[in-house]
């Protein structure tokens, strides 16, 4: 399971230092082509705005999986070492089925009703601006079941455990 979570790490930081790169050289094109030649280029925004849209779930799910995420915990610490395993696999749980019927089945949903729309400047389907979602979500799960894997083996709290350390 360590082998694919470094994996999948790597390709969603990957994934993301490109998006936020690209991002960066399209803003920069938008902003020179509106100020220096009065031209503003259309294409860019709306690449900017899809790459926007895939960098924050991608990133998000990335935040998840290296345990990085806001979490209000202060009453978790209270528990003894043992109800705070329970309720951080209960909370691993809930965001599992979360991810599952709203980023995955709602988001798939989605973007099956969106692949006939087409962006009128891109000339592509709207559903590949939302095929992030069900994805992020898809990541966001297997980011759950490792963190389970992790709290079962280790027999300690996520925050006690170093997650790039492996088993």
């Amino acid at each position: 399971m360590e082998i694919i979570k470094n994996a999948l790490d790597k390709i969603l930081a990957t994934i993301c230092t490109i998006l936020f790169s690209g991002m960066v050289v399209l803003v920069t094109w938008q902003v020179i082509t509106r100020f220096f030649f009065n031209n503003p280029s259309a294409i860019s925004e709306e690449l900017a705005k899809y790459g926007f849209v895939w960098l924050v779930l991608f990133g998000a799910a990335f935040v998840f999986g290296e345990n990085g995420h806001m979490a209000i915990d202060f009453i978790k610490d209270k528990f003894p070492r043992t109800l705070q395993m329970i309720t951080e696999v209960f909370i691993e749980v809930v965001i599992f089925a979360f991810s599952a019927l709203i980023l995955v089945k709602g988001g798939f949903a989605a973007t099956s009703l969106a692949w006939n729309q087409m962006n009128a400047s891109l000339n592509l389907p709207m559903g590949y601006l939302y095929l992030a979602i069900p994805l992020s979500g898809i990541f966001t799960m297997y980011y759950c079941v490792y963190n389970i894997y992790i709290i079962s083996k280790k027999k300690k709290p996520l925050e006690e455990i170093n997650l790039h350390e492996g088993s």
